[in-house]
Formats: structure tokens, sequence, C-alpha cells
């Protein structure tokens, strides 16, 4: 079926049921001949067919997705989330990136090298997945002709994709809304001039990577920047200016930076900006640092569609 989250067996050993969550039913199985012999419906799909066909796709590890039966999209971003890893890419060292809240961030990547959720077909076809493909002709370029409107399950990937919305706060802040003292601190160091972290991580998303999911713009236009750490990667390709990424959820999702060498949010600001092109952060003191990094934890700390732009 698809997506098999859980496997039970009965107390005899004769019956195995497996629940598929993406056929929302539990599969009865004889265990002595591998036959299945029931499904059990489980609950009705809770949204569109489109979107259900999108997630069916983004888990899934056989053609037309993938050529070698050895990984998903999911296998990266489970549950749209990240691996925890950095990968050598054909263009330099990649960490993985979450999709909550993509929707709202156009461009894709790091390198902005992909403005339409449809621009995943290149990653289907390409090295990494090998697989067949979901629509037909030519893939196009990330930044070319649209990949929109050429298939109907590479557009359901897209609305799936594009659905992780933020709708939970930070467990680190004090509230819904709230701050703690620290973080507060932090919060007003995040905003002043004297660092600047404000000027590129803006908005309800905290960055200014933000024309919309529908739009198409040229590269020139895209807000990239030098934060210094183009040099640290002799295999990059296409730095050292990069899209700049979400803040809304980052205290779950080290390492950080295009390539990964940060562990910790402390060491963005410190050991990782060493010529202060990232936030200008060597005058701070340590217990300033402190409550910066509380901040940056506490995000969201108010959701998104509620903060003013």
């Amino acid at each position: 079926g698809n997506n098999p989250r859980a496997v039970a067996v009965s107390p005899d050993s004769k019956t195995a049921y497996i629940y598929n969550t993406l056929d929302f039913e539990v599969q009865v199985f004889d265990a002595a001949a591998y036959k299945m012999v029931g499904k059990i419906k489980v609950c009705e799909p809770p949204y569109s067919a489109e979107h259900q066909r999108g997630k069916t796709l983004f888990y899934l590890a056989v053609e037309p997705m993938v050529g070698r039966r050895w990984i998903s999209c999911a296998s990266c971003h489970p549950d749209g989330g990240h691996d925890g890893r950095t990968w050598q890419n054909p263009e330099g060292l990649r960490n993985t990136t979450a999709f909550l809240g993509m929707g709202h961030t156009y461009p894709i990547h790091w390198s902005a090298d992909r403005d339409e959720a449809q621009d995943f077909e290149i990653t289907i076809r390409g090295p990494l997945m090998q697989g067949r493909g979901l629509a037909p002709g030519k893939v196009n370029d990330g930044l070319a002709e649209p990949n929109a409107g050429r298939s109907k399950d590479l557009d359901a990937l897209a609305e799936y994709c594009n659905t992780f919305e933020v709708d939970t706060s930070s467990p680190h802040a004090a509230g819904s809304g709230k701050l703690t003292p620290s973080a507060e601190r932090g919060r007003q160091l995040f905003l002043s001039d004297a660092v600047g972290c404000a000027k590129c991580h803006s908005g309800p998303y905290y960055t200014n990577s933000n024309f919309p999911a529908t739009g198409r713009q040229d590269r020139t236009e895209f807000k990239l920047h030098d934060v210094g750490t183009g040099s640290d990667d002799p295999t990059e390709k296409i730095g050292p200016k990069f899209d700049t990424p979400t803040l809304i959820g980052i205290y779950r999702t080290a390492p950080y930076l295009h390539h990964g060498k940060a562990a910790t949010l402390r060491e963005v600001l410190v050991e990782q900006n060493r010529d202060d092109k990232h936030g200008r952060t060597s005058h701070l003191k340590p217990a300033d640092l402190d409550d910066l990094v509380e901040f940056l934890k506490s995000l969201p700390y108010e959701l998104p569609n509620s903060r003013k732009q």
C-alpha cells in the first residue's frame, strides 16, 4: 500500500496488520501465505484529492519518482522537515532545508535556482533520484519556462509541497505571542541597526526571499547575499551569494548555513561570522549573544499570519 507506517501481528502469529497511512486503511494479511485477505477502512481523506496524490508521490520510492527504489522526497524531507544532514551536490555542499513556509518564501534552494515547486521535476529526473519524471518531454530549467501546468501529477506534488504552514509556536517562547525577558532583549538586538539581522531576515517569515509561488522573476531580481561563507567550501560552484533562509522554526533545523558547518546558532553568530558579514556581532558581549540566540530559538513566538509585514 501507500506509505506503510505500522505493523502489528496477532498473538497466534497467523495474521499481520499493516497500516498504510495514505490509503487510510489497515491491510490484513495471512502471515503464512503472504496474502492480503482483507482491508479495514480507518477514515476518509481529510484533504483534497490533489493534495493526497501529491503526498503519495512525495513518499513514493518507485517509478515514476525514483529509478533505483532507494529514496523518496520524504527521505531527506520527512513530513516536510529535514534530515539534519549536509549533502555534496554538483553545485557544492548543501544543507537540507525544511519545507515549513516554503510556499511563502520563494525562490527555492540556497542557490535560488528554482522558482516554483514544479521544478522538483529536475531533481526527480536527475542523478539523485533517476526517476522517469512526472511531466512529458524535456524538463525546463528551474528559472526558464515554467514546469507548472505540464502534468497533473507534478502540479499535485507542488500543491502538497506548498502546504506546509506554520501553525504552532516555538516551545522556547514564553507562550503564544510572548517572549522570555532574555529573548525580548535578543529581539531588540536583532532589530537594531547595530546588529542588522532584520535587514535581510525581515517580514512574517524572517526572510526577504518572498515573491509569490505563482510569480516568475529573473535571477538578477533575487535578493541574494554574500555572508562570508561562500569561500569555506572548495567545491562551491554558485556562491558566494545565497538565498536568505527563513528563521521560522530554526530551533529544530540544525546544522546551519548552506554548508552545514555551524552546529549551533551561537556558531552562526561567532565562529562562522568572522568578518561581520552575516550581521555585526563581533562587538556583542557573551550575554548579548545568549539573548540573541534565545530570540532565534523562540521563532515563531507568534504565527506569521498574525504578524504585520
